[in-house]
């Protein structure tokens, strides 16, 4: 079993893991030899760093390790979309998702073992907040699920994009995440540069403003999900922290650091009979335009329907008919594609579910 003693060089930047092997008496060129082969070549045993003396493969097996994430199973989608649940060394879930297209291959990862949030309409809110993942955590889902996809160390066909979009708040670990991205953005590792990942938050204002001063930032969603404070509150309880003018203030000023080609989203979860009337439509559109925030784009998303919740998704002709109302007032918007569903890997189901019958490939 993993001993917390043990370092776990995944969550490792260069310099720290330049540092690491000084003080174990190695020169600081290994640094740069692990380094490559934890996240260019993407191995997770250090016994497979053959270009490494076998002395010090067994130093490195002694104080460290390369692997903290074990996968339990993994789920196939109808669609090619694949679930990943694993466990860490605590025993506690981690989900990511697998999601391809013909132009992009997209990996949605987890912030969070759980989520603290309550949204009402989320299947990993009855869940609660188990822990903060730690970076190295965050930073090994990435090298599971593309070793599981194109084999290890193999390249990608057209790159990957990544979503923080998975369990758990991302800005409620905000240090743990900035450093994972910092670390899968070495060119001579992962080499997943921030203009290919998307951040999603529910809301947590003051991390908005320091997400805005960030020099490398990745693109930003927020999820909204109603028009008006006394929905949102029921919906996403988190409003009662930060209202929504208090959160649409910061997005406004998150828009003025908006740089040329970066992406800037809200998302809103259509729950038919609930928030996707013509009226919501057009007060959408009236919020959005009292904060003149005309470089934001809209993502729809209908809702995913499991159980227990007893939400369930607009009829079809009502989510065109939102979208057009949005469109006809100068709002950009988009209908996003679910993917997962039948596996529990759409927007919103990610639950730790490991029900027998979704099984395709159970990992060893």
């Amino acid at each position: 079993m993993f001993l917390m003693e043990k370092i776990h060089l995944t969550a490792l930047s260069p310099n720290e893991l330049a540092e690491f092997v000084q003080n174990i008496g190695e020169p600081k060129y290994r640094a740069k030899q692990i380094f490559k082969g934890l996240h260019e070549r993407r191995l997770r045993l250090f016994d497979e760093m053959t270009d490494l003396p076998k002395n010090f493969r067994e130093k490195l097996n002694e104080t460290a390790t390369a692997t903290t994430l074990k996968v339990e199973s993994r789920y196939v989608s109808v669609d090619g979309t694949r679930r990943f649940l694993m466990k860490t060394h605590d025993d506690l879930p981690v989900e990511t998702v697998f999601i391809p297209t013909e132009s992009r291959d997209t990996i949605c990862f987890s912030s969070q073992s759980g989520c603290p949030l309550k949204c009402d309409f989320c299947l990993t809110a009855k869940l609660g907040l188990l822990r903060n993942l730690t970076a190295g955590e965050i930073v090994e889902q990435i090298i599971i699920v593309l070793n599981d996809v194109y084999g290890v160390g193999s390249e990608t066909p057209h790159g990957t994009n990544l979503v923080g979009m998975g369990a758990g708040e991302p800005f409620l670990n905000f240090e743990n995440l900035i450093k994972a991205l910092e670390i899968m953005s070495e060119e001579e590792g992962l080499f997943i540069v921030p203009n290919r990942v998307t951040i999603s938050t529910a809301g947590i204002v003051p991390k908005i403003y320091e997400f805005a001063k960030l020099e490398k930032r990745p693109h930003l969603a927020i999820s909204l999900s109603a028009p008006n404070n006394e929905l949102r509150d029921k919906l996403m309880p988190i409003n009662k922290r930060w209202n929504i003018e208090e959160l649409f203030a910061a997005a406004a000023e998150f828009q003025k650091s908006l740089r040329r080609g970066e992406r800037f989203t809200f998302e809103y979860v259509l729950l038919g009979g609930v928030n996707d009337s013509d009226e919501d439509a057009l007060d959408l559109a009236k919020l959005l335009n009292k904060y003149d925030l005309t470089r934001v784009k809209i993502n729809l998303i209908a809702h995913n329907s499991a159980e227990p919740l007893e939400y369930h998704p607009p009829e079809a002709r009502q989510i065109q008919r939102f979208k057009d109302i949005l469109e006809s007032k100068g709002v950009s918007a988009y209908l996003r594609t679910p993917r997962g569903r039948d596996i529990y890997a759409a927007c919103g189901q990610l639950a730790a579910k490991s029900e027998p019958n979704l099984v395709q490939i159970t990992a060893k």
